[in-house]
């Protein structure tokens, strides 16, 4: 086997092969394999994060301020944008091509030799259990303090869930997103990522949607779960400058305390806000409201209201309420010259109601549209047809994103802006072919 996957990049191709020839698992069989691997960062202080929006976001603030207060901690996200690597990152760094090439033979290890239960079963990692699996090895041999961990799809079944000794879960903003698999509705949706809750164990949430806090303190109540909600009035004196948000946080045990975000997304400050609820529910005397605050500051998530060059802004949002939440951030900047927005996304996601928002928005001067690689792309013809049917704006369409890129950048003028969104996908192209021309 080690010479079969004797580098990095062929464990790579290894793992992006895997959804032609698995299928999901049963919990119970994810649960034996952790067991298998010998239950690697079980031992851990698991911080769960669930959600529709927002959820890497609420990692990063975590972890930013766990770093500043001197606790060692690992993250676990998706998806990546341009390296895999991006998934694993400990104390701040992404792990290592070496790093990652031995947590992938330690979990391959188990895969061929899987004891009785599991060969029986036929078990393979999918996917996202893979990578899952190979992350808990790394904050094993790591020894971090703390394990930061991103549900992948949903909650209840999701792989990370087989996790049962939680210090703490987070459920961020719930919305319509992968329905085929979580529900039609926002209750059933919030229920399936409700299923992440443990008895005994804080839940920190949004309280602003009647239909989703109702579900989440009805599993409270089923579970056992300590439920910490945040309230719409425990955020205050939102203050947008050009490059930061400014605003106040009801803090348990200190009334409000002001903290600054170095983003102009205004949709930030609620993840902030969640991170810093959930941090001091975590009753560590290391983490400081002055290590809050700075933690919080310099917080960095890519792909989120990016500036990737000067008045280019790359922003992941990918289902309808990401749209909206991007579009409120816009709204709230003043732009002297022409916006121009560059949109794509996959075929599987809401993309007319997408369409829709961005169309009658009012805020670009021209929308330009461009396929995304990859079987999911929804194809050039379809992304002109849905926006053919709106007026007020220019249009343009292109057959590759590295002619769409120079045109944009090269018609740019001084005050203009140019806007990317639609699919984190799209972002990791954008950064993909920026770092290839070097820019």
């Amino acid at each position: 086997m080690r010479e079969e996957f004797a580098t990095y990049g062929a464990a790579v191709d290894y793992i992006n092969a895997t959804p032609k020839f698995t299928t999901k698992n049963s919990m119970k069989n994810t649960a034996l394999f952790w067991e298998r691997l010998g239950y690697p960062a079980r031992d851990c202080k698991i911080l769960h994060i669930a959600g529709t929006n927002g959820k890497g976001s609420v990692c990063a603030y975590l972890c930013s301020v766990l770093q500043k207060a001197g606790i060692s901690c690992g993250m676990f996200t998706s998806p990546h944008l341009v390296s895999m690597r991006e998934r694993f990152v400990t104390d701040g760094e992404k792990v290592s091509e070496e790093d990652f090439l031995q947590a992938f033979l330690v979990v391959m290890e188990a895969v061929e030799n899987p004891g009785e239960k599991l060969r029986l079963a036929a078990y393979h990692p999918t996917f996202f259990e893979l990578l899952f699996f190979m992350a808990m090895v790394l904050f094993e041999k790591y020894h971090v303090e703390y394990a930061v961990l991103e549900t992948g799809l949903g909650g209840r079944l999701d792989a990370t869930n087989v996790v049962e000794e939680k210090k703490l879960c987070i459920l961020t903003s719930i919305g319509y997103d992968h329905m085929e698999y979580l529900g039609e509705t926002l209750s059933r949706i919030a229920e399936e990522k409700a299923g992440i809750m443990r008895k005994g164990v804080p839940v920190v949430y949004p309280d602003k949607q009647p239909e989703v806090t109702r579900v989440i303190e009805e599993y409270v109540k089923k579970t056992g779960a300590a439920s910490f909600p945040l309230s719409k009035n425990a955020i205050k004196e939102i203050e947008i400058r050009n490059k930061t948000i400014d605003f106040s946080v009801y803090l348990l045990y200190y009334d409000y305390i002001g903290f600054t975000l170095s983003t102009s997304a205004v949709y930030q400050v609620e993840n902030a806000a969640l991170a810093v609820r959930a941090l001091e529910l975590l009753g560590e005397e290391r983490i400081t409201v002055p290590v809050l605050q700075a933690g919080i500051r310099d917080a960095f998530w890519e792909g989120r209201m990016e500036e990737i060059l000067p008045s280019v802004y790359i922003d992941g949002a990918h289902n309808v309420d990401g749209i909206r939440a991007f579009l409120e951030s816009v709204r709230r900047r003043s732009c002297a010259g022409r916006r121009t927005l560059l949109y794509s996304t996959v075929r599987d996601k809401q993309y007319e109601k997408a369409a829709a928002l961005l169309a009658r928005a009012g805020l670009f001067d021209e929308i330009c549209l461009v396929p995304l690689q990859g079987e999911r792309a929804l194809p050039l013809a379809q992304l002109t047809g849905v926006f053919g049917q709106y007026t007020g704006f220019g249009k343009k369409a292109y057959d590759t994103l590295d002619v769409a890129m120079k045109e944009l950048l090269s018609h740019k003028n001084d005050g203009d802006e140019v806007y990317i969104v639609g699919s984190l996908y799209l972002a990791g192209e954008v950064k993909a072919l920026l770092r290839s021309l070097k820019l």
